[in-house]
């Protein structure tokens, strides 16, 4: 029998009558020459006492060398009682079910479920995290075949780009999705937890928001009094150094927010890091400036208003202005008032899980989360009031003295 070549396949035409011509190579494959011009590899063969057809692609994306690969090995299945056709659809079906699990799918499934009661922004940032730094490297895998150091050269060449805090964050969501794949049976263990980041991240010193220290504090207490710029901006510097909370709480704090009897203000979870509604008790200090506060911008939504906007609330950058038109450029920042009273607050001898919980530092497990916004309230409470008269006695430079423990 006459093999085909190159040039004879670039030379067949269909028949005379208009039909297919069927050229063979041997071993039952075929190139059927169309009518429309296309040719096309087959393999003619029997199978359980019946003549088949198994597809094996077109010409010349597939090349005589390649249709006479897959001739071979069709004949080699063929030799071991398989029907290449019904080996073909087997591995259509796993290369399916393994598009279905793919770490991409169960990482979307898991996304979906975790996105609820997060804010949309955040929902949104997490999954765009993952589409441009997990998929690309291992979106198509099964999840269930995905090994550890396929998570740490991924982390590793993301972390190369500079982008250490991506990279970190990266591993540890991938860690929560392959969590999710075991818990759905989907994988029978996660590669994450083989590692630690330490292991194989370089660690960068942590950089701590700029700060004074407690001996300036009375200094930086008197120049907020004295300062002379927008009387809003003062008492937002005011306030902050008196409930120490985070830069963007403080700005777009609403006057609806705030419970007088209850001596209380209550922050929404949307503006809260944590996502959890937080508690914050108001000193008589605290008051004496809403008091204030209620004089100059009481007639709007916000306790800050913008400058040049009173429908919006005060930029997160008017606070760290402010500070450095007062001579504290890099000595101090809005979020620095937190770092000085945790000090204060545990040098004092208050008890570290108020004071964390004042600065909603600990993250809590979701049984608790539905309560949790009040946890430690009665002595957080007296703990507020306690900073309150401290600030005002280092402000009249008239420390009051307190005992070591000044709350149980």
């Amino acid at each position: 029998m006459t093999k085909l070549t190159d040039t004879t396949i670039k030379k067949a035409k269909p028949s005379e009558s208009g039909g297919v011509r069927k050229l063979t190579d041997g071993g039952g494959l075929q190139l059927w020459a169309l009518p429309t011009g296309s040719k096309l590899w087959r393999l003619d063969y029997r199978f359980g006492g019946k003549r088949k057809l198994f597809s094996i692609g077109a010409y010349p994306a597939v090349s005589l060398a390649m249709a006479r690969k897959a001739r071979d090995d069709a004949r080699a299945l063929l030799a071991k009682g398989i029907d290449p056709v019904q080996a073909r659809k087997g591995e259509r079906r796993e290369r399916a079910a393994a598009q279905e699990n793919s770490f991409e799918a169960v990482a979307r499934k898991w996304w979906e479920g975790w996105r609820g009661g997060k804010a949309p922004r955040t929902a949104v940032h997490k999954l765009r995290r993952l589409e441009q730094n997990a998929f690309p490297a291992l979106g198509a895998r099964p999840v269930g075949d995905i090994v550890a150091v396929e998570l740490v050269k991924m982390v590793q060449g993301i972390a190369a780009r500079g982008a250490l805090e991506v990279a970190k964050q990266c591993f540890q969501t991938c860690g929560q999705v392959l969590r999710y794949a075991v818990a759905h049976s989907l994988a029978e263990r996660n590669p994450a937890a083989d590692v630690r980041l330490g292991d194989f991240l370089p660690t960068r010193a942590r950089k701590n928001h700029a700060r004074v220290e407690e001996s300036n504090f009375p200094e930086l207490l008197r120049s907020i009094d004295g300062y002379s710029g927008r009387p809003v901006t003062r008492l937002a510097m005011k306030f902050m150094a008196l409930t120490f909370v985070r830069t963007s709480e403080l700005t777009g704090a609403r006057w609806d927010e705030i419970d007088l009897d209850k001596k209380r203000w209550t922050i929404p979870p949307e503006r809260m890091k944590l996502r959890e509604k937080h508690l914050v008790p108001l000193s008589t200090q605290a008051l004496q400036v809403l008091a204030e506060l209620r004089e100059v911008s009481g007639h709007g939504p916000w306790l800050f208003p913008g400058e040049r906007d009173h429908d919006k609330p005060m930029s997160n950058n008017t606070i760290r202005v402010a500070l450095m038109l007062m001579g504290y450029r890099g000595r101090m920042t809005g979020h620095g008032f937190r770092g000085v009273a945790a000090t204060v607050l545990n040098e004092h001898g208050f008890n570290r899980d108020h004071v964390d919980r004042q600065l909603a530092h600990a993250e809590r497990n979701a049984v608790s989360a539905a309560y949790n916004h009040a946890e430690y309230l009665e002595p957080r409470t007296r703990m507020m009031q306690w900073w309150g008269d401290y600030t005002e006695g280092k402000v009249r430079n008239n420390v009051i003295q307190m005992p070591l423990r000044a709350v149980a």
